[in-house]
């Protein structure tokens, strides 16, 4: 379903289709305050370029920013690059290892691409976490 204005739908409306598909929001009392003042929102997420290709995987996470963008908010897509130039453990056992500055925007160079597949490129600004 595309929502064309998120001003008609009241908060809690919006958090139904927020929370679908969630298992936890934190914190769900300030979202709902937050989209109560009924300006939109800016949303953001960040994918590390360590390989060319984003995987099924971010899907998931791009599919939520799509909602939000569907209910009239702002989506910032960061690529970190310097989190990937600086490699990042990120909870695993073993520590990702650092790439070069060309590596990584070599590796970056396709997730525009990638991303407007799901994501609206109006509702959408790119940038790097450097």
């Amino acid at each position: 379903m595309l929502l064309k204005n998120f001003k008609d739908l009241p908060a809690e409306e919006q958090l139904k289709y927020i929370k679908k598909g969630t298992i936890e929001i934190i914190s769900e009392e300030e979202l709902v305050e937050k989209l109560k003042e009924g300006r939109p929102l800016i949303v953001k997420a960040g994918f590390d370029p360590t390989a060319p290709d984003l995987h099924l995987g971010h899907t998931v996470l791009l599919q939520k920013l799509r909602t939000f963008q569907q209910l009239g908010h702002t989506v910032y897509f960061i690529i970190g690059d310097f989190t990937a130039m600086i490699g990042d453990p990120s909870g695993r056992d073993k520590t990702r290892p650092p790439l070069t500055k060309e590596q990584v925007f070599e590796n970056a160079k396709t997730y525009k691409e990638q991303v407007f597949k799901v994501l609206d490129p109006e509702k959408t600004v790119v940038v790097f976490n450097s």
